[in-house]
């Protein structure tokens, strides 16, 4: 079912005529003239059932006898087949947030995850009669469409290659967005948005993955440490001996290079023993 306009006149006129016909109405029964007083009743019912307001952002889907005549999207007063029914239709943008879905992600960590969908109906005709409530529709296709996007990703790549719930989420929200799009364009309705609004892991496994997050970055700054320390050290020996101040064999390079190594990474200030001399 697709929409399409239906036939509509301006309504003041058919107001006009409306009022025409009820004061001719009044007229006829004072002048004793019944057949012609009830044609004008009548026709004045009939012209007053014809009478349809539509608001702004709305559309009116027009039925007549079980028939789909087309739908009236322009705001203001009109005259529509007499005797119709016309059903509302909201065009403005809604919004719908999820609930808190508890989910498998693709590593089968249990992680609880919920969504903001922004839409908005483009076709009234299909909203009314390809699905029986188009807003319940959406909220089921909603979290079905979120559910298969969480089992499709970790929640967390730890540093690896790919994308993440946690470290990629416009690339998330953009499938999301895509995904949802296909699956509400049979209600007629436009998914202009649709983005993560809690990501986390589930309670049962919080505290063991919050360990691993700490460990995975004391492990990264150890690195970074160790890479510098080690940097430090072969700049230090390089300069001693181009500068010529003092020349080591290979045992007091490694002594050197591990007291340096030491002081350097230790994570307390390291306390220096000052050699200065024997005694004897």
């Amino acid at each position: 079912m697709k929409e399409r306009e239906v036939w509509k006149i301006n309504g003041f006129l058919a107001l006009l005529a409306a009022l025409l016909s009820t004061g001719a109405m009044i007229y006829f029964i004072f002048q004793l003239n019944i057949p012609l007083a009830i044609l004008s009743l009548l026709l004045a019912i009939i012209i007053f059932s014809s009478i349809t307001i539509v608001q702004p952002n709305q559309a009116r889907v027009i039925t007549f006898f079980g028939r789909y005549l087309g739908s009236m999207r322009e705001n203001g007063l009109w005259m529509t087949v007499p005797f119709s029914v016309r059903s509302k239709v909201s065009l403005r943008v809604s919004n719908f947030n999820s609930k808190t879905l508890k989910v498998n992600d693709v590593e089968g960590n249990p992680v609880e995850i919920a969504a903001v969908v922004v839409f908005r109906v483009v076709d009234s005709a299909s909203a009314i009669f390809d699905v029986s409530n188009y807003e319940q529709f959406v909220e089921i296709q909603s979290e079905t469409a979120l559910r298969h996007v969480a089992t499709k990703y970790p929640y967390d790549n730890y540093g690896e290659e790919g994308f993440s719930l946690r470290g990629n989420a416009e690339e998330v929200a953009a499938e999301l967005t895509r995904e949802l799009q296909e699956r509400l364009a049979l209600a007629g309705v436009e998914v202009m948005e649709a983005r993560l609004t809690h990501l986390a892991y589930a309670t049962e496994i919080a505290s063991a993955m919050l360990q691993r997050q700490q460990a995975s970055a004391i492990l990264a700054a150890r690195q970074i440490i160790v890479d510098g320390a080690v940097g430090m050290v072969q700049m230090a020996l390089i300069r001693l001996e181009e500068d010529g101040i003092l020349e080591l064999d290979q045992e007091r390079k490694v002594s050197m290079i591990n007291n340096l190594l030491v002081a350097i990474i230790s994570e307390r200030g390291a306390q220096p023993i000052i050699n200065t001399g024997s005694i004897y």
